[in-house]
């Protein structure tokens, strides 16, 4: 279990990029994939952010989520500790196979990303018939 110790006031101008005791080092989103018959489907956290905000890229099989998430900035306030600071992120998946960049959607609703993938025509199977000889 992590335990932050309160100590005297902090300046935020004095400490940015400061990472207290637990941190896990940087600002990674949490993401879900799974997929389904036809597509994957990628959920990703993103509180706050607005659509315009986030950045999506697709590649053969890589997808990249990028961002940048923004703090309140308010004069002459003095913090305790501070961990709501600007930000960028980003995650690269590479998923099994290549996917549809064109066929993609991608909303935000309640701070949650749902982006949807179709597989590739040459990724999806195939059925082949079979003829009497």
């Amino acid at each position: 279990m992590t335990s932050y110790y309160l100590t005297h006031p902090m300046h935020f101008h004095r400490t940015y990029g400061y990472a207290p005791i637990g941190f896990n080092g940087g600002r990674r989103m949490p993401v879900d994939v799974s997929s389904d018959e036809d597509a994957y489907v990628i959920r990703a956290a993103v509180p706050g952010l607005k659509p315009d905000e986030v950045e999506i890229q697709i590649h053969d099989d890589i997808v990249l989520l990028r961002g940048t998430s923004k703090a309140e900035e308010a004069e002459g306030r003095e913090y305790l500790m501070r961990e709501l600071c600007p930000a960028d992120f980003e995650r690269r998946l590479q998923l099994p196979e290549a996917v549809n960049a064109a066929k993609a959607e991608a909303t935000i609703e309640n701070g949650l990303l749902t982006l949807r993938l179709p597989f590739a025509e040459e990724a999806k199977p195939k059925t082949i018939k079979v003829r009497a000889g």
